[in-house]
């Protein structure tokens, strides 16, 4: 399939080098900065700063751009009767409508970095305004990915809240604890096989009776013991008690 990406970031970039790889032909990445010469050079294609020099001629558009640029993109993109997809969890397809006469999306539900040169599996959430459509976005998302379903904008938007949450925020806790730790002189290394671990059970048992920690077993004492040595640290504080206050009700 002949692709235009628009876009230069983690997603484009990532998407781009699966679709290459997959045997699709990128014939050009399109952009309002210079970063997508970049991201041209990796894909050995031709790239564009100018939206009236976009190639006309391609089988699918594919705009993989910060999530509050989308709706603005109907100014200065349209792509005619070609198909047309966004990559963003929380945003209508509908968005698209004024772009083109057959869109969708492809959401892919990872967390996506262009400088992690490995590759992580990708599930991709897939949607069309029409039945044909989905089919063809479905067919190349298939090229892509293993794991691709069908996904309408309502479940997409509840999708991309629980990979915040569990996705985002847990990084932010890894990040606080290891500045913790950073300060404190200790070894946020020695961590890393308890964060493995969590993380394998899920594959194997219900999230919900994997739960331990004082919390869980409202250790009143670990746990005020732990709030002093965050006195001189009152974000970190604050979050300890919300997330210890969580898990006993959520276990009442």
């Amino acid at each position: 399939m002949d692709i235009v990406i628009i876009g230069s970031g983690n997603v484009a970039t990532v998407m781009g080098r699966k679709m290459v790889a997959a045997g699709h032909n990128v014939v050009q990445v399109a952009g309002r900065s210079m970063s997508v010469y970049h991201l041209a050079m990796q894909l050995e294609t031709s790239f564009t700063t100018d939206f009236s020099r976009l190639k006309r001629n391609a089988e699918l558009y594919f705009i993989a751009i910060p999530d509050d640029a989308l709706a603005p993109a109907s100014q200065w993109l349209h792509t005619g009767d070609a198909l047309t997809v966004h990559t963003a969890g929380s945003v209508s397809a509908k968005v698209l409508e004024e772009i083109s006469s057959r869109y969708g999306v492809v959401y892919p539900l990872q967390s996506l970095r262009s400088d992690v040169p490995e590759v992580p599996e990708i599930p991709l959430l897939v949607d069309g305004n029409t039945p044909g459509t989905l089919e063809t976005i479905s067919h190349f998302a298939r090229s892509l990915s293993s794991r691709v379903f069908a996904a309408d904008d309502e479940y997409r938007k509840k999708i991309h809240l629980a990979a915040v949450v569990t996705g985002n925020f847990s990084n932010h806790l890894y990040a606080l604890a290891a500045t913790w730790c950073e300060r404190e002189g200790l070894d946020f290394s020695l961590l890393l096989p308890l964060l493995k671990e969590t993380v394998a059970r899920l594959d194997k048992y219900d999230v919900n009776n994997m739960q331990t920690g004082p919390a869980r077993r409202n250790d009143t004492g670990t746990m005020a013991a732990h709030l002093q040595m965050l006195e001189d640290f009152p974000g970190l504080q604050k979050i300890y008690t919300v997330m210890s206050d969580s898990i006993k009700k959520h276990y009442q």
